[in-house]
């Protein structure tokens, strides 16, 4: 199993072959991203209809969500989900990344105990003051 910190998360980001618009880190890709975890195991995107229609037309597996969207395996340590988003993503390090709200929305809506976790953690750290 991989583990993906900051480093090879951007390097295995930059080889795919998406249009920054089309697609955007979420979960703990984003979690790492955005500095609240040193690292992930796998690599979770958003992805727009455009981007999982291609996809789907090229032959990876496609299986539906509860609401209708498609989550599609890339690879074996990479899954795309259509449409999955909340708030607005931004470039960080240069891919497109969920923004930290959009990331606690989504995070609160998975209800997880782990998500309730990861949004604690978030919010710890955004009220703590920015040392320089």
């Amino acid at each position: 199993m991989n583990m993906f910190d900051k480093r090879s998360l951007i390097q295995r980001l930059k080889e795919l072959p998406f249009p920054e618009k089309e697609y955007w880190v979420v979960a703990g890709g984003a979690m790492v991203l955005h500095g609240f975890r040193p690292q992930t195991h796998d690599i979770d995107l958003g992805c727009s209809t455009l981007l999982a229609n291609r996809l789907e037309q090229q032959g990876y597996p496609v299986s539906r969500c509860a609401d209708g969207t498609r989550k599609i395996i890339y690879a074996e340590d990479i899954e795309i989900f259509e449409n999955w988003l909340e708030g607005t993503a931004e470039i960080v390090s240069g891919v497109p990344v969920v923004c930290v709200n959009g990331l606690i929305q989504m995070k609160r809506k998975l209800g997880r105990e782990k998500d309730l976790a990861d949004i604690a953690l978030m919010q710890k750290r955004d009220s703590q003051p920015v040392s320089l």
